[in-house]
């Protein structure tokens, strides 16, 4: 049975279409990204009858009009929107929105003797040969007058030339252009392949691109819903542009939203900077307990998840509940404080974290413990600092996470929370996992493992200093600056017998430390600089960092799991000492895991 129809559509009836919300453009209110020369090359394309590649649409059911009415059959355009927006701007001579939100004009200019079209510039508006903007001509009451006009002020061109030529530019409206149309009953992952294998630049389109796309069909509520959350978004990692949505987008500023994240102007925190496709992921978990983006496409296009019809009733209530999460999910309130949560498991920048699923899942599991009334606010947090810090060492959310998603959301409302965490812990976190598991995880030279992450985060949460420094902490060096040592220097160890970044770059042999200390240090043999602090111990004389107790010293080794004989560390039991390392960063991580 096919999945699809193609069909021909001339560009004046598919901008007629898309002016009449027959076909919905899901992306016209976001900054256009082509910029003119892709403009004037589609236009050349056009009048020379090449093609321009096929559109492809998807049915949206139960999509709303600006009249009101419910539209059974609007087709949603999911692939060739920067072309569409391109035909409505250099033909329609219709604005489009650019990089701050600002209405602007692309004009492309025509010269009818040359045959060429160029993105207009002063010195071309000076030229009384070129027709400065297209669309004028497109949209000229009489094209004969406006034709006589060009020619009074072009009295030496060819006038056959001249009209032949404007014959070809005027046949742009009526060229064709192919539409896939993709049949309603398909599922997002099957539109999502025929996508993918259409596409020649094989580029995936997401699950959250289809919610995102299908939001928008709602009429004017959907187009706001999914403004909030491209706003939300962009503020939350730029949010110098509030004043460029406010005062440029007056249709959302007249909203409710734009109140609801106007905080985020004054916003500077980066831990957790949602994209779409994760706000479209907690909202999911939040207001309808469904880990797949295209779960919420299919309630927002009112299928029942048990009979999979479609009833139009359930479409309001879909977006009701849609709407509720996010107004939730952009709360100031919740925002900060889910933040101010997962820096308190020493997770205290952006790079320590990996995984943005795992803070997707843990701001969800956030909200949702908010709506339980039994929980105090400690006990919340003490859930969510340890869901957290457990899906970072235990990897839950990568992978088919999705389905691990809906599985934890709904054994979470069976069991509650509490009891469905210690489940876990029992299963994954057990003795072996600390004895075993957790230091084999540890031989590694990525610096950005959740493992080893996690040790400088036990660092954090427990006030430790860099390694050999007396007061500054590993938290300073993480805000501020610091380097990763090598504990035994890898010069030392590429020319005792350990050439391999394999063999030196072991995070065991890693310790956060001061940029003083590490230059120091250089490329001294644990012996030789370890002698040096010893010495200093003793003299009271500064050469190696401000250690000067053999008490300071002892806490700092420990704060750093680094073995009290690391002064008898070399070449020849360099590999028992990772060994040894791995072992008490493991305890240490442990330790701090049980703090929570």
């Amino acid at each position: 049975m096919a999945k699809y129809t193609v069909n021909q559509s001339a560009v004046s009836q598919l901008l007629a279409d898309v002016k009449g919300e027959k076909i919905a453009i899901p992306e016209l209110q976001r900054p256009f990204v082509w910029d003119s020369v892709k403009v004037r090359d589609l236009m050349d394309s056009l009048y020379k009858g090449y093609p321009v590649g096929y559109l492809i649409t998807w049915q949206s059911v139960g999509a709303n009009l600006k009249d009101g009415q419910v539209a059974s059959h609007q087709q949603i355009l999911i692939d060739g929107q920067q072309r569409v927006t391109a035909l409505r701007a250099a033909v329609a001579g219709l604005p489009v929105v650019n990089k701050r939100y600002q209405s602007v004009r692309i004009q492309i200019a025509f010269n009818p003797i040359t045959e060429q079209f160029a993105t207009v510039t002063p010195v071309i508006k000076k030229n009384p040969q070129w027709i400065p903007d297209i669309s004028e001509y497109f949209n000229s009451v009489s094209p004969l007058s406006f034709a006589r006009k060009y020619l009074t002020i072009n009295p030496d061109v060819n006038e056959l030339v001249f009209e032949a030529n404007l014959g070809r530019l005027g046949a742009i409206k009526n060229s064709q252009i192919g539409i896939i149309a993709l049949a309603d009953d398909l599922d997002v992952e099957t539109v999502s392949e025929i996508f993918i294998r259409i596409n020649s630049k094989g580029v995936p389109l997401s699950s959250a691109d289809f919610a995102m796309s299908k939001i928008a069909t709602y009429g004017d509520r959907g187009r706001s819903i999914r403004k909030l959350i491209d706003y939300f978004c962009h503020l939350a990692a730029a949010p110098h542009a509030f004043s460029d949505i406010q005062d440029n987008d007056t249709d959302f500023s007249a909203t409710k939203y734009l109140d609801a994240i106007k905080w985020l102007k004054d916003n500077s925190e980066d831990l957790y900077t949602p994209a779409y496709s994760d706000i479209i992921r907690v909202a999911g978990l939040v207001g309808f307990s469904r880990g797949k983006a295209s779960s919420i496409v299919s309630e927002l296009s009112g299928r029942d998840p048990e009979t999979r019809k479609v009833d139009d009733k359930r479409i309001p209530v879909a977006y009701d509940t849609l709407e509720r999460s996010l107004i939730e999910i952009v709360r100031k309130y919740n925002f900060e404080n889910f933040i101010m949560t997962i820096k308190a498991t020493g997770f205290i920048s952006a790079r320590m974290v990996n995984s943005k699923n795992a803070l997707n899942f843990a701001y969800a599991l956030y909200l949702r413990l908010r709506a339980d009334s039994d929980l105090t606010d400690g006990e919340r947090k003490r859930i969510v600092k340890r869901w957290f810090v457990m899906s970072m060492l235990t990897s839950r959310h990568s992978g088919s996470f999705e389905s691990t998603w809906e599985q934890d959301i709904r054994r979470i409302g069976e069991q509650g929370a509490a009891n469905y965490l210690k489940q876990i812990e029992e299963s994954e976190l057990s003795d072996a996992f600390w004895a075993v598991t957790l230091p084999a995880a540890l031989d590694t030279t990525s610096t950005v493992s959740p493992f080893f992450q996690t040790f400088l985060a036990a660092q954090v949460t427990t006030g430790a200093r860099g390694f050999l420094s007396k007061g500054v902490t590993v938290a300073a060096m993480h805000q501020q600056s610091g380097d990763i040592h090598h504990i035994v220097p890898k010069d030392y160890l590429a020319k005792n017998g350990y050439p391999d970044r394999g063999d030196y770059n072991q995070v065991a042999n890693f310790a956060l430390t001061e940029t003083a200390i590490n230059i120091a240090i250089s490329n001294r043999p644990p012996a030789e600089y370890m002698a040096i602090v010893h010495e200093q111990i003793e003299t009271g004389d500064l050469r190696l960092g401000e250690i000067t107790s053999q008490a300071v010293l002892s806490v700092n080794l420990g704060e750093n799991a680094v073995p009290t004989d690391i002064g008898e560390i070399s070449a020849g039991n360099y590999r028992e000492f990772l060994a040894k390392r791995r072992r008490l960063m493991a305890a240490i991580i442990r330790n701090y895991y049980s703090s929570l």
